[in-house]
């Protein structure tokens, strides 16, 4: 997924769940998008996080 995606997505799943939504790099490279209750990964991988709250 390209960054424009991945941006797209989670500004999307946070306005809609109203969930603070992690955007990461996954070990191959890419790009995923998850709530980030659900984020277990190395904090380091993080790209962005989006807050719904905050918007």
């Amino acid at each position: 997924m390209s960054l424009n995606d991945a941006h797209a997505f989670a500004l999307s799943l946070a306005a809609t769940l109203m969930v603070v939504i992690v955007i990461f790099r996954a070990g191959d490279g890419s790009l995923s998008v998850v709530p980030a209750n659900e984020y277990d990964g190395e904090s380091t991988a993080i790209v962005h996080e989006i807050d719904p709250f905050a918007l």
